[in-house]
């Protein structure tokens, strides 16, 4: 009898206190839902739009490669935009040396005039 007592009045002891109604802010703050979004608002400002900008920006200059414009390669290679042609662009990397590249694989493009650093 003693220990039919003593395992009722545990576990009377042992049921916690009925949790506060929440409302609706605690409900998106404590499901966890929040720090996603946060994480996912964040990666898109700070890695993904920038991204998006340079590509278009990139794109845009090679769309208006002229002859004369200083240009480097993806490899590395600097040269001067000897004839542009639909999909590709023949560079000149020395005197009386041309490589054709395809565009895209122009990676910066100085206009005319401008000084390679």
């Amino acid at each position: 009898m003693i220990a039919l007592n003593t395992l009722i009045s545990t576990l009377f002891l042992a049921q916690a206190a009925p949790a506060a109604p929440k409302g609706p802010m605690d409900q998106i703050f404590g499901s966890g839902l929040m720090m996603p979004v946060l994480i996912a608002v964040m990666f898109y400002f700070l890695l993904i739009r920038p991204q998006q900008r340079q590509r278009k920006e990139l794109a845009a200059r090679i769309a208006s490669l002229q002859t004369g414009d200083k240009v480097i390669t993806t490899a590395g290679m600097h040269g001067i935009v000897h004839n542009v042609k639909d999909k590709t662009v023949v560079i000149k990397v020395a005197e009386g040396t041309m490589i054709e590249f395809d565009k895209p694989a122009v990676a910066t493009v100085l206009k005319k005039d401008s000084e390679v650093k």
